[in-house]
């Protein structure tokens, strides 16, 4: 709706704010400039030499407002107006840098002689002998400045006043910096490429989540909600963008350089996490819709390949779907999207200008594949949602994250669903999110979606919020809840939700509230409690229920599900690890009303049988929660999927292999039981089930595959796979055509990979014999890009020297992103411990492995049999690096430790994982402490599950890999 602009799109407004600034601007920043070159200055983040003696950067005292991580509750900010100068050019000792100003607007709501705002890393032209110049604001007076000092660990800029700002006053502050442009991925930073043998820079940023100081001193919280009015300053050979439209450019001449000076519209009331600034020399494709501007960028060579069309021709449908279903207009007046040779998350929701890594945006229709241009669609999807959801309204603190990257990962399914309709892809939220946190929200080590402010502070711990709980949990208990609610009512209360709040801050329950109001004025919807009664226990207690029907007496029970029964639950429930389940149910196939488990057991004798009766609990995966059965209905369901298995759902399917398999490493049922769920495998031809098969069979091959259990499993597996093999290879022609299901491509991807794994006759042969015709004429690659990963991997795992430096040099001259990802994933496939060796030494050279790739190609070579000691021992060796560049507040980081852990299930290995623990504990772990603890456990569970299981295990695998039919 209309309301939801905040500004005007009329360019005037911006030539109001041209006029009255840029002169000033101008003058002020010349001046500065050559202030900042008339000084011999350290590097950035050391404090600027001046004429007055400089307080020094304070210890940690836990007394002073400064030493703590939180912002006080004593300043809010107005506006900002920001200036910088991104040198795509370095330094004459070779540092790229930025310049800039800045002036907050801010007003006192409780008298205070302290200014404290955010900075990290900047050098701070002092004025006046201080870091900063204040003034009051109309007829405010400013008190005078008695000192100011940076405060490292904390990342703040203090200023102590000689008097008190007076409450309900406004003032302004202005500072002048300088930052080093550096390659880290963080803040405003520097990325390069190469395009026809000559490197190219780009200026360009990530504020999330708290880097945006260490672009300009700012309130750098989320609640800090203001105005950003920005200017770039930037060479006349490229262009700049920012989250608002440019409304003027013109040419200037700065310190003797010729530059542009770019304004862009005022934002919106937003978040500093959410600001973007990019200068670069980028081309990008236009569209319009119902007077909106949507262009996406990239590099000239790749929107001239046409790798951006097929992102726009998505976004358009995306945000059509999004504003009927938030019944909300698209608050801005343009949508950006570009991409980035150097990124490190996937992408990021900035307002009004979205930057993505290259393969979460570009799509080359004849070199991509089916699962390139899936990504492309979600990923975009899941950053569009957050235009209104995370960025119109926000949470008010990082405790609940899980809000707002829950709501985007589970509503991207349906922005996908509405742009791709013949994909069916609204199915796949089960396995990609729902299976996935399964096995992290089991653990003992997990934690509630929502967490208390004051457990979350420092940067390292915000960043440990962006993990698998925030996003896939997130995303499960909001579709669970969008289930029992239906999905028009869980849309009318999020309408609700995002106009009252519009551009503001919410906490979790103000969702509830206004999801409680659809509710009960909607006939028909009856729910045992309020939603906010059912859904804290979703949100504030960790993990999910098991839930056991006994198909005899009808009795239900539930039971938090801990994937290792032994460990031990030290974080407190106030409800006691017991949920309010909503239970959707079939009774030998017809479906039954939906029935609430409300407490620790129940009976209900409908869920009683007799004779070849069933009962299937959780139709379609609808619920947050896993379900056990008495042995009887076990052995019916198992009947079932051997006779007729396509008289259970596809879900259903998948929901039958991971429980089993999930409940029996839990202790619950047999191993065997669950193994018997594969066993009509033979008959299967779609792709959920035999994924999800496949992932908890790996976990089996995690296992042994150092064991003499490994062959008995291979050969298990070989025969299961083959007929899907032969299946896909009569379906294309011996190989010569493609599928025409979506999921049918993904399935045979399955089939070539496993079989030629496990030792499928033919398998290689057709492998290395379409590697080889590559290899003989690199310009012509006629393998299907949906083949591509799988077809690298095994030519190189097959092959030598001359087959991994083929992929190397292919990898180093591509200039396709998806292309890379498939060859550096690749590489790491090789069974020659040297040339594993070597290709870790790579990570450490970002001439050879970007940066944003290190940690990733490090977990491809431990997921390598041969190449997990190698990767073990590389990152102990170098921890100490690896933790500077990417530990600290990386989102990625977490998942280097679980990646490299997820083999270890022999005591050596505990001790060696607990010894590393012990040796870095004064460094820390940064934003992998948790996923450190969950490693340690996880191997603890694997080293008694592998006591208990691995005779019974190998005799099962033995006896049905020599049965014949």
């Amino acid at each position: 709706m209309g309301k939801v602009y905040f500004i005007s799109k009329n360019t005037g407004l911006c030539m109001l704010i041209l006029a009255a600034c840029v002169a000033a601007i101008i003058i002020a920043l010349s001046i500065a400039y050559d202030r900042e070159k008339a000084k011999n200055r350290g590097k950035p983040g050391d404090e600027a030499p001046n004429n007055t003696a400089s307080p020094p950067t304070t210890a940690f005292t836990s007394q002073e407002p400064w030493d703590h991580y939180r912002l006080p509750d004593t300043l809010i900010p107005v506006s900002y107006n920001v200036t910088l100068w991104p040198r795509l050019q370095p330094r004459g000792d070779g540092l790229y840098i930025f310049t800039g100003e800045s002036t907050v607007n801010f007003t006192c709501v409780k008298e205070t002689d302290l200014i404290i705002i955010h900075a990290n890393k900047l050098n701070f032209t002092h004025l006046s002998g201080h870091h900063a110049m204040l003034r009051g604001l109309g007829e405010a007076t400013a008190p005078a400045i008695q000192k100011s000092f940076l405060v490292v660990k904390t990342e703040y800029l203090v200023i102590q006043l000689q008097s008190k700002l007076v409450e309900g006053a406004s003032y302004f502050l202005h500072t002048q910096f300088l930052g080093e442009l550096a390659d880290d991925l963080e803040g405003l930073y520097r990325s390069e490429y190469m395009d026809d043998g000559v490197k190219k820079v780009v200026a360009t940023s990530q504020m999330q989540a708290t880097y945006a100081r260490k672009t300009f001193p700012c309130f750098d919280e989320p609640a800090m909600k203001a105005i950003f009015e920005v200017t770039i300053i930037h060479s006349r050979d490229t262009v700049a963008l920012s989250n608002g439209k440019e409304c003027d450019s013109s040419d200037s001449v700065m310190d003797g350089v010729p530059v542009k000076i770019t304004t862009f519209e005022p934002t919106p009331r937003m978040s500093t996490y959410l600001l973007a600034f990019i200068v670069s020399d980028f081309d990008f494709i236009q569209s319009n819709q119902n007077h909106l501007m949507i262009r996406i960028w990239a590099r000239k060579k790749a929107i001239a390949d046409g790798q951006g069309s097929y992102a726009l021709n998505v976004t358009g449908p995306i945000l059509e779907f999004y504003e009927r279903y938030y019944n909300t207009t698209y608050p801005l007046s343009k949508s950006d999207q570009i991409a980035l040779p150097d990124f490190h998350a996937g992408a990021m929701e900035n307002w009004g200008l979205v930057t993505y890594r290259e393969s979460s945006l570009l799509y080359d229709p004849y070199f991509s594949s089916t699962g390139n241009k899936e990504r492309v669609t979600t990923v975009i999807a899941h950053e569009l949602a957050h235009m209104w959801f995370g960025n119109l309204v926000t949470v008010r603190w990082w405790n609940d994250l899980w809000l707002n990257e829950g709501f985007a990962s589970y509503v991207e399914y349906l922005g996908a669903d509405y742009a791709e309709p013949t994909w069916i892809i609204k199915d796949e939220i089960v396995l990609y999110d729902i299976i996935k946190v399964f096995d992290v929200d089991a653990l003992a080590t997990s934690y509630p979606l929502s967490r208390r402010e004051e457990e979350i502070n420092s940067p390292a711990q915000i960043s440990e919020m962006f993990n698998t709980i925030s996003y896939n949990k997130g995303a499960a208990v909001l579709r669970m809840l969008s289930e029992f609610l239906t999905e028009p009512v869980f849309a009318r209360g999020l309408s609700s939700y995002l106009n009252t709040f519009a551009f503001g801050n919410t906490v979790y329950t103000d969702l509830w509230n206004h999801l409680q109001q659809a509710a009960a004025n909607t006939p028909g919807i009856h729910i045992p409690h309020s939603i906010e009664d059912i859904m804290n226990r979703w949100i504030l207690q960790m993990g999910f229920p098991v839930v056991t029907i006994d198909t005899r007496t009808g009795s239900i029970t539930q039971k938090h599900f801990l994937l290792d029964p032994d460990s031990v639950v030290e974080r407190p429930s106030q409800f006691n690890y017991t949920w309010f389940v909503p239970i959707k149910w079939m009774k030998t196939g017809v479906e039954q009303p939906q029935y609430w488990l409300l407490q620790k057991t129940d009976t209900k004798s409908p869920m009683k049988v007799t004779g070849d009766e069933w009962v299937l609990a959780n139709t379609n995966v609808s619920g947050y929660f896993r379900v056990n059965y008495d042995l009887d209905n076990w052995d019916r369901l198992l009947s079932l999927l051997n006779t007729n298995h396509q008289a259970l759902s596809i879900l259903n399917r998948v929901q039958v292999i991971d429980d089993a398999f999930n409940l029996a490493r839990a202790k619950i049922i047999n191993t065997t039981l669950a193994l018997r769920t594969t066993k009509y495998l033979s008959k299967e031809r779609d792709y959920l089930p035999w994924a999800t098969a496949l992932k908890n069979v790996n976990y089996y091959i995690l296992m042994f595959d150092r064991t003499e259990v490994y062959g008995a499993l291979q050969g298990y597996l070989k025969k299961l796979i083959q007929p899907l093999f032969e299946y896909f290879k009569t379906l294309t022609e011996n190989w010569t055509k493609t599928p025409t299901g979506h999921t049918d491509q993904y399935n045979q991807i399955n089939a070539i990979s496993m079989a030629c794994r496990v030792g499928v006759e033919g398998c290689r042969e057709l492998i290395t014999g379409w590697y080889r015709q590559w290899m003989e004429n690199p310009d012509q690659n006629l393998i299907h890009p949906n083949l591509k990963s799988t077809v690298y991997c095994y030519a190189v795992a097959y092959g030598g020297v001359a087959e991994w430096d083929f992929a190397w040099r292919m990898f180093r001259n591509t200039t396709l992103a998806s292309e890379a990802t498939r060859l550096r994933s690749a590489l790491a496939c090789a069974k020659a411990p040297w040339l594993l060796n070597r290709y870790l030494e790579y990570t450490l050279d970002p001439t050879k492995i970007r940066k944003q790739d290190a940690t990733s190609t490090i977990q491809y070579v431990a997921q390598n049999v041969v190449g997990l000691p190698l990767a073990w021992n590389f990152v102990r060796e170098r921890w100490s690096y690896i933790f500077n560049q990417y530990g600290k507040a990386s989102f990625s980081f977490p998942r280097l430790v679980s990646g490299i852990t997820r083999r270890f299930n022999t005591e050596f290995e505990l001790q060696e994982l607990k010894r590393f623990k012990e040796d870095n504990a004064h460094a820390g772990f940064g934003s992998a402490t948790m996923a450190l603890e969950q490693a340690i456990e996880t191997t603890i569970a694997n080293i008694r599950w592998v006591t208990e299981n691995k005779a019974d295990v190998l005799k099962w695998f033995t006896a049905e890999s020599t049965k014949t039919k």
